[in-house]
Order: structure tokens, then sequence, then C-alpha cells
């Protein structure tokens, strides 16, 4: 995959937005890199799946592909998943929650109605013109995922294919134990069928985006 034309459009396109995956990286606590990593397999999919609009859009402009229908925006968050996100940030007896310092950070208007919140979660998730909240809802799930399983004993921060395959395969897959399997969806880069999490993980160990996104 590092030797793509795929791979090459999207490391330019990923570098134009180091400040704002920095300023979340910052605000959540969640490195940089880790951010990166599931960005990478969303985009790749995207651009391996839909070649037509790679080679008119993507290619030429070297930008990162926003989607809009059974996921949203460029970390490909699911409507019920960033619903549940929220929901974690406010429930003390969720293994998912995060604590105090959290439960404010993806706050809508007080006054706002619920079919107007599903349009503002929409607008903030798909936003080609600021992604910041597209990667805090990603952080915040990462984060999420993590602090699940470092309740249960089984911390999982330093194996980025593991926090990767949890961000594809969803909440209710996540079951802490001691032997956890990389795995999630397969993708098909180029000829080569890689999982979900191990396409993560082995952008995550290269040596690629090291000086934007260290490890």
């Amino acid at each position: 995959w590092q030797d793509s034309e795929e791979w090459q459009t999207l490391k330019a396109a990923i570098t134009k937005d180091a400040s704002v995956i920095d300023r979340v990286s910052a605000e959540t606590g969640v490195p940089s890199r880790m951010i990166v990593a599931p960005l990478v397999v969303e985009q790749l999919r995207l651009f391996y799946s839909d070649r037509e609009l790679f080679k008119q859009i993507f290619a030429p402009l070297k930008i990162l592909g926003d989607q809009t229908q059974f996921s949203w925006g460029v970390m490909g968050i699911k409507q019920e998943t960033a619903k549940r996100i929220e929901d974690n940030l406010k429930d003390p007896q969720s293994p998912w929650y995060l604590g105090k310092d959290f439960e404010h950070m993806l706050d809508y208007n007080a006054t706002t109605s619920p079919s107007d919140i599903d349009s503002q979660r929409f607008a903030r998730l798909t936003d080609e013109h600021d992604r910041y909240y597209s990667y805090l809802y990603g952080a915040i799930y990462i984060k999420e995922l993590e602090s699940q399983w470092q309740k249960a004993g089984f911390p999982i921060g330093d194996k980025p294919d593991i926090v990767a395959t949890l961000y594809n395969v969803g909440f209710d897959n996540s079951k802490p134990k001691a032997d956890p399997q990389s795995g999630g969806a397969e993708i098909d880069i180029g000829g080569m069928a890689y999982s979900f999490g191990s396409l993560a993980g082995s952008f995550y160990y290269s040596s690629e985006l090291t000086g934007q996104f260290g490890r």
C-alpha cells in the first residue's frame, strides 16, 4: 500500500489536516498517530472502492473523501455510533465513560430539539471545510474503547491494530480479554487483502508520516 498512487494522494491530503488532528490529540489525550491510523484505512477503502471518484476528484486535488451515506465524514463514523459516543460521555454507569472532564465535550445547545440535534450531528461530521468534529468524535471513540479495556484490566493503548479493529466492529463487539486478535472488515488494496485492524497497524508501525504524526 505504501507504493501506490492512492497512498501518495492520501498522504498529501492528511498532511493538510495535521494542525487540527494535533489540536484534537491535545484536547483528548489520544496520540495523533492513533487518530490517523483508522483514518488511513477508511480513506484507502474509499479510494479503492470508488475508482472513478478517486481519478476525477481525490487524486487531482489531493483531498480526503467525506462520506455521507452509511458512514459519515472522513473518519467513517456511523450515525448510531456517533450517538453512543455522545451518550457514553454522560453516563457514569457506562463501561465507556471517561469521567467528568469529558462529559461536556460534545454538548449541543440546551434548547436544541432532538431533530435539530440529528441535523447538527450530521453537519458536524460531514463538514468539508472544518474537520475538527470528525476527528474529535473519532478520538473520543478511540478513548472510550481504550478506557473500557483499561478498566477491565486489559490495556490496549499500545496495540493500535486492536484499537482499530474495535473502532471498526463497534461498541457491542468490544469485549475485553487477555488475547484480542486483529480483524474487522476485509479491505482489498491493489489485489492484497487486509483486515481493517491489520492495515491500521501496518500504517502505525511504518515510517510513513512519522514526521507529522510520530509514534
